[in-house]
């Protein structure tokens, strides 16, 4: 029976959370509570000696709120001046939280354009890895601001997968509103089974995927999280998925609990990030 000891000694640690982790659900408003024990929690992973990455969505979130627009679909304008509004202000309480545990932060807004082009993703490999000699931890988003249909990745899944790939980490952590894979969507199948651990992604396991989050402020539901696994696993980098409405589940995988599902590392040497990013 596989055990999940080995996750203890990662060294290089990406972690994602979406804006449902980070929202009140009543409100839309930040979830302080939460966003303190997060940063706490990412702290001592790099008191441990730990490279640590967060790729934060809620910009959006944190900017509609601001701005007092109310529920429904936002026009491309309007989530780009959201997104404007809203992510400086989430990394003024990032930044904020943070600093209360003398751990310095950074902002890295990424496009596919960043990714795709090889110069621009050399320098960003570059400063990742200053920015880790540094003991310093990168907080990555898309950059909404700029973005259009054509050059977005469009869910913060895929970018977390995509930077997992990017800087060699050996540990990629969703946080997300649901607990992990099951064979079917438990919101409305009572005999969904879920699944603890993938060794092998598979076509029968892709399919699986379906359009599961029942946020209104995410964009990801379990599709976009397959595809995560895929670039992720395929890369070398082992995945979680996890509930992040307990923020404590990072301490818990870290020390090997069976908690959310693990997707197993299996690198592959056809391997291409720029086709998972085209698509």
């Amino acid at each position: 029976m596989m055990t999940r000891d080995f996750l203890h000694d990662k060294k290089r640690i990406v972690v994602k959370i979406g804006s449902s982790s980070l929202t009140h659900k009543e409100s839309g408003s930040l979830n302080l509570s939460k966003l303190e024990k997060l940063v706490r929690m990412l702290t001592n992973l790099k008191n441990m000696g730990k490279d640590v990455v967060l790729v934060s969505s809620g910009a959006i979130a944190v900017g509609r709120k601001k701005m007092g627009l109310r529920d429904g679909v936002l026009s491309l304008p309007e989530k780009q001046a959201c997104a404007a509004i809203g992510q400086a202000q989430l990394m003024m309480i990032y930044q904020k939280l943070f600093s209360e545990y003398n751990q310095n932060v950074s902002q890295l807004l990424l496009t596919k354009v960043t990714m795709v082009n090889e110069l621009s993703r050399i320098n960003a490999v570059n400063t990742f890895n200053e920015l880790f000699k540094l003991n310093v931890i990168p907080i990555v988003n898309e950059n909404d601001t700029i973005s259009t249909y054509e050059i977005e990745f469009g869910d913060n899944d895929r970018l977390s997968a995509i930077v997992s790939a990017l800087i060699g980490a050996d540990l990629l952590i969703l946080l997300s509103d649901i607990d992990g894979l099951y064979t079917d969507d438990p919101n409305v199948n009572q005999d969904a089974r879920f699944i603890k651990t993938v060794e092998k992604l598979d076509d029968h396991l892709m399919n699986m995927g379906k359009d599961s989050s029942s946020s209104k402020v995410g964009t990801g539901g379990m599709a976009t999280k397959l595809i995560a696994a895929q670039i992720a696993t395929y890369s070398g980098t082992d995945m979680v998925i996890a509930n992040g409405e307990d923020i404590s589940v990072i301490e818990r995988i870290l020390e090997g609990e069976e908690v959310g599902t693990l997707f197993c590392a299996n690198k592959t040497e056809a391997f291409d990030m720029i086709e998972f990013i085209s698509q």
